[in-house]
């Protein structure tokens, strides 16, 4: 299976890297940037050989969708370029910057007249969110399909709990000798039954074979309701090291910064511990219970893809009548390359006839 495209349970890493969106309710200051969808990403987690035993390599560990971009936030330079790589991979984000400022804006213009829905020429906060919608829907589908028949190992279009964990942890089973390092043991012991914990939920009927749609949300959980309390409960479990069902604010700040030369915080850190204090630990009890947590990394109040819209709109909209017009995207082309709207520049190298 491809180790960038999914292993483990799917996202784990992704909200790591994807992280809390810029702009996001509760903190005063924060700019509206653009956000990778959710699942995007960094995913390096178990590595499976199709057909085989997976050997399992280093992987992140949770689906969190809205939690930790604090740290991004506050080192992202100007530019986008972060955000182009951090969805496409440094790789695919160099093979773009092959293409000439001319290319891609003629890449970007076809891409517009397919946003632009009643062809009026403009296009709209709802055009764009409902472009960035489907951008991210086609992202989590087709990496579905591209990690399917890495798991479909008997090809009757389900994938059964038995067939995932021999795919992805059958070498770890088989070669336990190979693990001499306790705390890869112990990552690997408690990575199992969070995998079967999380398929079982996605597991609707009961069955222990998992649907396409039932993968997709083991995969990627933030995007299915009956999936958020695992999205909560990995959170709860990832951030609180003293094991006492809470996360306080130390440990909320130890999931994003390591103070490793011991020296004075950052002011980023400084104020994520305001952060922590005003928005995050709503009933001032001095830690995050489940509750807490949900609100904080699935905010009910929060629209990804109408957050971006209207960061792109503000961005771009230079005559300020509130809308875009191709002219004014063809002006701003470098924040749209690093956009959720072309999925950061990916959709520029595609046949605009496939989108």
């Amino acid at each position: 299976m491809s180790g960038a495209a999914s292993g483990g349970a799917g996202l784990r890493g992704g909200a790591r890297a994807a992280g809390r969106p810029r702009g996001m309710a509760g903190g005063a200051g924060w700019r509206l940037l653009p956000v990778p969808p959710p699942l995007v990403l960094l995913l390096l987690l178990l590595v499976p050989v199709p057909g085989g035993l997976g050997k399992p390599t280093a992987r992140q560990e949770r689906a969190r969708p809205g939690a930790a971009q604090q740290q991004q936030q506050h080192e992202d330079g100007p530019g986008f370029q972060y955000d182009h790589e951090a969805f496409l991979g440094k790789e695919e984000a160099r093979s773009f910057d092959q293409l000439s400022p001319e290319e891609s804006r003629e890449r970007l213009g076809k891409i517009v007249d397919r946003i632009d829905e009643n062809k009026d020429g403009y296009l709209t906060t709802e055009e764009l969110k409902n472009w960035i919608k489907r951008v991210q829907k086609r992202y989590i589908y087709e990496n579905v399909a591209k990690v399917w028949k890495d798991y479909d190992l008997n090809k009757d279009n389900k994938i059964a709990w038995e067939e995932y964990k021999q795919a992805t942890y059958g070498y770890y089973l088989e070669n336990p000798e190979e693990f001499q390092d306790a705390t890869d043991r112990h990552s690997f012991k408690k990575m199992l039954p969070r995998d079967e914990r999380r398929f079982k939920t996605a597991d609707l009927d009961g069955d222990l074979a998992a649907t396409r749609e039932e993968f997709t949300a083991f995969l990627h959980p933030e995007e299915f309701e009956h999936m958020k309390n695992i999205v909560v409960l990995e959170t709860l479990e990832d951030i609180d090291k003293n094991e006492d069902g809470f996360v306080d604010q130390d440990e909320y700040i130890a999931d994003m910064f390591a103070n490793e030369e011991g020296g004075p915080e950052p002011d980023w850190v400084i104020t994520e511990r305001e952060q922590f204090s005003d928005f995050r630990d709503l009933n001032k009890d001095g830690k995050m219970d489940k509750e807490e947590i949900q609100h904080w990394i699935l905010p009910q109040d929060y629209d990804h893809a109408l957050a971006e819209a209207r960061h792109l709109v503000y961005e771009s909209d230079v005559d300020k009548d509130q809308k875009l017009t191709k002219e004014e995207v063809l002006d701003n082309w470098n924040m749209f390359v690093g956009s959720q709207a072309t999925n950061y520049g990916e959709d520029l190298t595609r046949n605009h006839d496939e989108l």
